[in-house]
């Protein structure tokens, strides 16, 4: 199975910057244990709906050709949490886009609350090295199917 942790796309300038929606939702499973009597959103989850974001932004800067992994973050800081009924707002900005993979900043906000903050790399993969096996591992973090969080903010007839 695959876990979607972006919501909606609401903003995004070709390798540039790009901006995510995660609705914190008390129906999510992991909210019921974690913590037990205050559910808070974890953190893993926070980095994968920021690295779901910046992964999107760096696939769509090089035409979709490379399939996205997370290589790496050296710096993530949390300054507060995500509770249920929070809207989380993932801001990324592409910092480096090269053949072989790519850096992104990441904020995610609560309003203007800062919850976290982190630097991601990726690396990546050519489809054909990936092979049909390969292209449903775990830690990849961009593949097509997620591009459909792109479409949510059009209507029926394709426009904007």
């Amino acid at each position: 199975m695959r876990w979607f942790w972006i919501d909606r796309i609401i903003e995004f300038h070709s390798g540039k910057s790009a901006k995510a929606i995660k609705n914190v939702s008390l129906a999510e499973e992991h909210l019921h244990d974690h913590y037990p009597g205050f559910p808070v959103m974890p953190g893993s989850l926070m980095i994968e709906g920021m690295a779901q974001t910046g992964g999107i932004l760096l696939g769509e800067s090089h035409g979709f050709k490379h399939v996205v992994i997370l290589a790496k973050i050296p710096k993530v800081v949390f300054h507060s949490w995500a509770c249920p009924g929070d809207q989380l707002v993932y801001s990324a900005e592409l910092l480096d886009a090269r053949e072989e993979g790519g850096m992104t900043a990441v904020r995610a906000t609560c309003g203007d609350r800062l919850v976290a903050e982190a630097e991601i790399f990726f690396a990546h993969v050519d489809k054909s090295e990936a092979g049909p096996a390969g292209a449903k591992q775990k830690n990849f973090v961009f593949e097509l199917g997620l591009l459909d969080v792109l479409d949510v903010g059009k209507a029926g007839d394709g426009t904007k």
